[in-house]
C-alpha cells in the first residue's frame, strides 16, 4: 500500500526536539522525505541520526527562521533536491517567556519574540510558496497555542505572537485557495515537553484541573493532527484551527 504522503518533501522548523521532532517523525513515518529545519544544529544533526536510525526518510538543513538570508539559503538548498509539498511552520520562543504582566515587558523582549514566532512563519512560507507553486499544490500547517485563545496571563507577547499566526493562516488560505495550496492552523495546549519544564507549576495544575481530558498532553497527542492536514483527506480543509488540548479550551 502507497503511504499517505509517499514522496512528499516536507518542511518542518523546529524539528530539532520536543513537538517539532516527534511531527517529524510522524509525517515521515506517513511516507514523506521530512526535512529538520533547525537552528541548533547539534540538535538538527542528532535528529537526523535518530530518525535515519529508525528507518525514516529525514534530512538535516540549518535554518534560523529569524534572518531572512538562512530561510532563503535552506529553501534554495532544499529545492536543488525536490520541490517542497508541505511546511509545518512549528519553530518558536516558548522557553521560560512568562513570568511578566504586559506591561512589565521590554521591548527588546516583544520585538525579540514577535521576530521569531510571528515574522518567523511569514518569512518561510513566502520562501516555499514558489515550490509548491511549480509542485502545483501544496500543505501548510501553522503551529499556533490554545494560549492565543484562553488569553493566557503573564504571557502578553507571547499570546500576541500565537494570534498573530491564527490571522496569517486566515489570510494566506483566502489568498492561495485556488492553488491548491491549504493553510491550518493546530493549537496545542500545555505539552510536556524541554520547552515547558520552567512552565511555572500553577500554570501546569491549571491545565490538569480545568480539561475535560485531565492527562498531561505530551507531543504524541498532537501529531495525528499536523500529519493529516498534511496528507491528502484534507485537500478540501483550509482556513482552520484545530485545537488539540483536550478541551481546555473549547470554542
Amino acid at each position: 500500500m502507497t503511504a499517505p504522503m509517499d514522496g512528499h518533501a516536507v518542511v518542518i522548523t523546529g524539528a530539532g526536539r520536543g513537538l517539532g521532532l516527534a511531527m517529524a517523525r510522524d509525517v515521515a513515518a506517513a511516507g514523506a522525505r521530512v526535512y529538520l529545519a533547525e537552528v541548533d544544529t547539534e540538535r538538527g544533526v542528532a535528529a537526523e541520526k535518530e530518525l535515519r536510525g529508525a528507518g525514516l526518510d529525514a534530512h538535516y538543513i540549518g535554518m534560523d527562521v529569524a534572518d531572512p538570508g538562512s530561510v532563503a539559503d535552506a529553501v534554495g538548498e532544499i529545492r536543488r533536491d525536490r520541490e517542497i509539498y508541505g511546511l509545518v511552520n512549528n519553530a518558536a520562543l516558548a522557553d521560560a517567556v512568562g513570568g511578566k504582566r504586559f506591561h512589565e515587558l521590554t521591548v527588546e523582549e516583544w520585538d525579540r519574540l514577535m521576530t521569531v514566532n510571528a515574522r518567523g512563519p511569514w518569512l518561510v512560507s513566502r520562501a516555499v510558496l514558489p515550490s509548491m507553486l511549480a509542485a502545483g499544490a501544496g500543505r501548510v500547517v501553522n503551529i499556533a497555542s490554545d494560549a492565543a485563545l484562553y488569553g493566557s496571563p503573564r504571557l502578553a507577547h507571547y499570546v500576541a505572537s500565537k494570534g498573530a499566526v491564527i490571522a496569517l493562516t486566515k489570510a494566506m488560505a483566502r489568498e492561495l485557495g485556488d492553488e491548491r495550496i491549504t493553510v491550518n492552523a493546530v493549537a496545542p495546549g500545555l505539552t510536556v515537553t524541554e520547552s515547558t519544564e520552567r512552565v511555572p507549576a500553577e500554570r501546569h495544575e491549571l491545565y490538569r484541573r480545568d480539561r475535560a481530558i485531565s492527562d498531561e498532553q505530551h507531543p504524541d497527542d498532537v501529531v495525528g493532527a499536523v500529519t493529516f492536514l498534511l496528507g491528502p483527506q484534507a485537500r478540501y480543509i483550509t482556513g482552520q484551527l484545530l485545537v488539540v488540548d483536550g478541551g481546555f479550551v473549547m470554542h
